[in-house]
């Protein structure tokens, strides 16, 4: 039994591994079967990583984002939802951005919008906002505030990871429809899971958004409950203060 040499897919190497074959073939050359080396390896991997362009993308993100909430992203953010009228609440704001998540997602815009994106600097202090001015402008206790950019992340996860399966060339489909067209010998296109996505995605919105309108009420209630627990601290601080004054006297 003899070895031919057979080249692996290693941009810039010619080298070899062997393979067992019958037959008469010459004996191959011992440089010729040595496989790349580990420097030949990284360096593949590093020449593939670096050029793609979502590397630089990324790189670019987290910059911007950062100057533009040092120049008052947040501050403005605030400023416009105030100015939408008193009937946008927080939980119909978070609806409306989920509806708008599904559509970009659906159309393949998933990274225009995301955690870094749009939900820090834009989509969680506008949610924050509207619920302040439920609370009478008054500053939010911790607890209802971590509740409000809980959600608005959440909300921004959910519109993405059922609105991208609506679109045919979104990696997810084209993964499903080569592994089953190779392991089962079928025909599947990727219209067909991305209409099947449609009606998931249309359930999805119909769920999450319940949970969101929900959302107002569920906070108007621990905004009354956190309220009374301030009133109540103040009172005995007070009250303190008042015997503290009177035993000195």
């Amino acid at each position: 039994m003899h070895f031919r040499p057979v080249v692996l897919l290693f941009p810039h190497s010619s080298h070899g591994v062997n393979l067992p074959t019958s037959g008469n073939d010459p004996q191959p050359n011992k440089s010729q079967c040595v496989g790349p080396t580990p420097v030949e390896i990284l360096r593949t991997f590093g020449e593939s990583f670096a050029s793609s362009r979502s590397v630089t993308i990324f790189a670019i993100t987290l910059p911007v984002i950062g100057l533009l909430e040092r120049n008052g992203l947040q501050q403005q953010a605030r400023t416009l939802i105030g100015k939408l009228g008193t009937n946008l609440t927080t939980g119909r704001f978070l609806t409306l951005y989920l509806l708008l998540r599904q559509l970009t997602a659906a159309v393949g815009l998933q990274t225009i919008a995301g955690p870094a994106q749009s939900v820090r600097p834009m989509i969680a202090p506008m949610a924050e906002a509207a619920t302040e001015r439920r609370n009478g402008g008054r500053p939010l206790p911790e607890k209802v505030r971590e509740k409000v950019r809980s959600h608005s992340a959440g909300t921004d996860t959910v519109g993405l990871f059922f609105g991208e399966d609506c679109f045919l060339a979104i990696g997810s489909i084209l993964l499903i429809t080569g592994l089953v067209n190779s392991t089962y010998d079928t025909h599947l296109e990727p219209l067909h899971l991305a209409l099947w996505a449609i009606p998931s995605a249309a359930c999805a919105f119909l769920i999450h958004g319940g949970r969101l309108l929900r959302l107002d009420r569920a906070l108007e209630r621990e905004l009354v409950t956190a309220n009374a627990q301030l009133a109540v601290e103040r009172a005995d601080a007070q009250d303190g203060r008042s015997e503290g004054d009177g035993a000195a006297k």
